[in-house]
């Protein structure tokens, strides 16, 4: 039987999201896979493994990142919730967890992926929710930063927004949406696509930066999607104001609308 697992963590002292020691083994490497599967395994009384729609890096977010994984186990959806949910460090929690088909994968099954990341301007650091923000010490130009990232829709090479430790065979992704707004002294950048490079959306969000300061003109992101390369691009956004909103799956494999169908793609 194959399980789907929607879940929320902090990743404020994490390593990440990829486990770092063996598969199956017990050592708490600091990672959340690892603290997830270890809380699985006690509830399924052996030792269970999970794929997961995207990994995210150390300190980064997610509203509800999906994994699946399999087991002979018989217990309902509930049970699955609550006993994961009572292993996990205080960090994480289990949404939901659905019975899928044993050919859905969290993730070869998703058709986008969706990021936000959130900015708060202000001359002096926040004191409440400062780890799920980034922080710009000037006003930003919102509009500005929302025009210049339209550049990025489509289809594109991406290798100007890309990590010198990115592992992906090429650079292409299809952004699907882009958007930038402004609320008080925060600014949100909303993404996405049907994947992510590695550190990707941190260092599109460090290249509106400085059009948002006017350091640079609307359209240096066009130039810099052009000229695909990183060493004269923005640099990357620290990880704390990035949260991973979760994938998006066709509505036939009957998962939460937060993660399936229209909804999800809103």
């Amino acid at each position: 039987m194959r399980l789907a697992l929607g879940i929320e963590y902090d990743g404020s002292g994490f390593s990440g999201w990829q486990r770092l020691s063996a598969a199956g083994s017990q050592v708490r490497d600091g990672s959340l896979q690892t603290a997830l599967e270890n809380a699985l395994s006690k509830v399924a009384n052996v030792p269970t493994t999970t794929i997961c729609a995207g990994r995210t890096d150390a300190g980064v977010h997610a509203r509800c990142q999906v994994v699946h994984f399999d087991t002979d186990v018989v217990r309902d959806a509930r049970a699955w919730q609550l006993g994961i949910t009572s292993n996990l460090p205080r960090g994480m929690s289990v949404r939901w967890c659905v019975p899928v088909a044993d050919d859905f994968s969290a993730r070869f099954s998703a058709r986008a992926r969706r990021y936000q990341y959130r900015l708060f301007s202000r001359i002096t650091r926040p004191a409440l929710m400062g780890q799920y923000l980034g922080w710009e010490r000037m006003p930003l130009n919102g509009q500005a930063m929302h025009e210049a990232a339209q550049a990025l829709h489509g289809m594109q090479d991406f290798s100007a927004f890309r990590s010198s430790q990115c592992q992906a065979s090429h650079a292409r992704r299809d952004m699907q949406r882009i958007d930038v707004r402004q609320d008080g002294d925060e600014t949100i950048v909303e993404v996405q696509a049907n994947a992510f490079l590695h550190h990707m959306v941190r260092n599109i969000v460090g290249s509106l930066l400085c059009v948002g300061r006017g350091e640079q003109p609307r359209e240096w992101i066009a130039q810099l999607l052009d000229g695909r390369d990183r060493s004269v691009a923005g640099p990357t956004a620290p990880a704390a104001g990035l949260v991973f909103l979760g994938p998006c799956y066709p509505p036939e494999w009957g998962l939460p609308p937060e993660v399936c169908g229209d909804d999800a793609v809103g």
